[in-house]
């Protein structure tokens, strides 16, 4: 019995892994620049999500890590394997332009004489952004969330995300961008996992939190206060039981941490693209 004991333990740690839980989240969008007299950015989607446990791997795959979509696009895709999220759709924006597309959908532009229509979203990804109002208070419409369209919580509020825990402690991920405030200076707010707040009359958007996933705050029809929030960038993550084998490659330009919580071996990837080998 003991030298099957110490067999046992001097194989521990010597297999890979053959699945994994994950997480992956695509780039959110930028709000929308608000227009110079009267023009409100709606708020940028959130990038699209996904998680899933015991999905099987195995060899060498592809990890990318979607970047935030800086002001006038959209988000860009997260990839683990054959598993891909989409890129969060930008806020209407200043030319009567409208939310766009994307995993989670952008909020409409709004002014004094017209409103845009909002972005939708991918379906099992994240939802629709929501459209502002003309009339006072006018405001742009939120960008969408992975839990919910934009404006459910309040009107012009991004569209909240949900919590995972897979790194270990539990986030707020995929969170819509805020319209912008026209009116007054009341702060609208952006969705639970980062989202951005949209402007006020006498504050700047925000941008969407940084490997969260989530979209950034519309601009305000004020001169001073016109420049939309960027959507912050997505983020991948696996983890799988520690009696496996670290991976074997990390290849390419992607930034990670590998840390142990609950059992679990668990690699966070924040940026970049490249091959993973288990």
């Amino acid at each position: 019995m003991p030298i099957l004991g110490i067999m046992a333990s001097s194989m521990r740690g010597a297999v890979a892994p053959s699945s994994v839980d994950y997480l992956v989240v695509a780039g959110g969008a930028p709000g929308g620049n608000g227009g110079n007299g009267d023009g409100n950015g709606g708020g940028g989607g959130a990038g699209g999500m996904k998680t899933s446990t015991a999905f099987a791997i195995s060899g060498s795959f592809t990890v990318t890590v979607g970047a935030g979509g800086a002001v006038g696009s959209n988000g860009n895709t997260s990839v683990l394997s054959s598993i891909s999220t989409t890129g969060g759709g930008r806020g209407g924006t200043q030319g009567a332009k409208p939310g766009t597309n994307g995993g989670s959908g952008g909020g409409s532009y709004s002014d004094g004489a017209l409103q845009t229509a909002a972005g939708t979203g991918v379906s099992g990804e994240g939802f629709a952004g929501s459209q502002g109002q003309l009339g006072s208070p006018y405001y742009g419409g939120a960008g969408g969330g992975k839990a919910e369209i934009g404006g459910t919580d309040s009107a012009g509020y991004g569209g909240d995300g949900v919590t995972n825990d897979y790194s270990g402690s539990s986030l707020y991920y995929a969170g819509g961008g805020a319209g912008s405030n026209g009116t007054n200076t009341t702060i609208l707010l952006g969705g639970d996992g980062g989202g951005g707040n949209g402007a006020s009359t006498n504050t700047l958007a925000t941008a969407g939190t940084v490997n969260r996933g989530s979209g950034g705050g519309g601009g305000n029809s004020s001169a001073s206060y016109l420049a939309a929030g960027a959507g912050g960038s997505g983020i991948v993550i696996i983890r799988y039981a520690s009696t496996y084998k670290d991976l074997t490659t990390i290849g390419g330009g992607l930034t990670y941490t590998k840390t142990t919580s609950g059992g679990n071996t668990i690699y966070t990837f924040t940026a970049g693209t490249g091959t993973v080998t288990v």
